[in-house]
């Protein structure tokens, strides 16, 4: 079936539908990962936004047991060429029917080249993805420039508080749109990881008694979490050791005076280099973000910049000063992308044991 996607400066390229037929008005973002496909689906941090795959070749390797959460979240999938007949020993499935499970609609056989390209130069755009062959501009254009990501991260938190038992610290993780690696990465080292949903007030986490409290990622525009940040600035407050995460970093950054960003056409991938600027040692890193920190906004007094980017010098991460709090941009945890920054579950770890 034939398929078209409309961007809202009234680009138009023409190829294949795959996953679900049904029309689709998104962001439109791209993700330079060469692997790792069904990790990118299955990212809460996806969720109001439509993902191109700017690697050419996608879903050789099929579905297999790498989810890093229940369900996909993008609104769209884009891709290149699309492989239907996905070879490997865990090979569980193929990705055509895992989209059309999601009711995820996609397009294949376009130039993701020329379309990231013009993403690059012109920046983030809406778009929309139809198999409408008798679409109409005129109609469409409005609806794209009209649309907005409404409240993603109530629809990508959990509904309800789980635990992960471990016999180490336990620590409390605030789920934004946490990925499953987040939380696994601190069972691993022993710890008891109690997940709360998003909105939890600081008074019940506090309650709780944690040796530490976890940050997670999410979607959407950090400022529009207005009363998170609220219960996160209780958090800072306390003496508890607090580690951030992406969305997590903007959000305790926000609560401390500090502001956020959109960038052109923000970080997704799993090749980001990163400066650490205490040991101005550089990590290859994972990320997956459309905002940044404005780092000249923080007040020093309160945070020291800790990380930088190489490529763009954007903000990678804080350490607050007489708290034991530091918070990154990029994921230590990855999933996918380079472990090189996963020593930092390490840090949180001596934090909470010195605390």
């Amino acid at each position: 079936m034939k398929a078209f996607l409309i961007l809202e400066d009234g680009t138009v390229f023409t190829g294949t539908s795959i996953g679900s037929p049904r029309d689709m008005v998104s962001e439109i973002v791209f993700n330079t990962s060469m692997t790792g496909y069904l990790e990118v689906l299955t990212d809460p941090s996806y969720a109001g936004q439509a993902v191109v795959m700017t690697y050419p070749l996608i879903g050789n390797y099929g579905i297999t047991p790498d989810m890093e959460s229940d369900r996909a979240w993008p609104d769209g999938y884009i891709v290149r060429e699309f492989s239907r007949m996905p070879s490997n020993f865990r090979c569980q499935g193929s990705l055509p029917d895992f989209l059309c499970r999601q009711d995820i609609p996609g397009i294949a056989g376009i130039d993701t080249r020329s379309l990231t390209k013009r993403l690059r130069e012109k920046g983030t755009m809406n778009g929309m993805i139809t198999t409408n062959e008798n679409y109409d501009l005129h109609e469409i254009l409005p609806e794209l420039k009209r649309y907005q990501i409404g409240d993603p991260v109530s629809e990508a938190t959990c509904k309800e508080q789980y635990v992960l038992p471990g016999d180490g610290p336990k620590v409390a993780l605030l789920d934004f749109g946490a990925k499953k690696n987040i939380a696994r990465s601190l069972n691993q080292r022993g710890c008891e990881v109690r997940v709360y949903p998003a909105h939890t007030p600081a008074e019940e986490i506090i309650a709780s008694n944690p040796d530490g409290i976890m940050l997670s990622n999410g979607p959407g525009n950090p400022e529009t979490n207005v009363s998170i940040i609220e219960e996160i600035r209780k958090l800072y407050d306390t003496d508890i050791p607090i580690f951030a995460i992406c969305l997590g970093h903007q959000l305790m950054a926000l609560a401390k005076g500090g502001k956020t960003y959109k960038l052109k056409y923000g970080h997704r991938g799993g090749n980001h280099p990163v400066k650490d600027l205490e040991t101005g040692r550089v990590y290859i890193s994972s990320q997956n973000h459309g905002y940044a920190v404005d780092a000249a906004s923080m007040d020093p007094s309160v945070a020291r910049e800790a990380f930088v980017n190489v490529n763009d010098g954007t903000n990678e991460g804080f350490a607050y000063e007489g708290k034991k709090i530091f918070t990154v941009q990029f994921h230590p945890e990855a999933c996918p992308g380079p472990q090189d920054t996963g020593y930092l579950f390490d840090r949180f770890l001596e934090m909470m044991k010195g605390a």
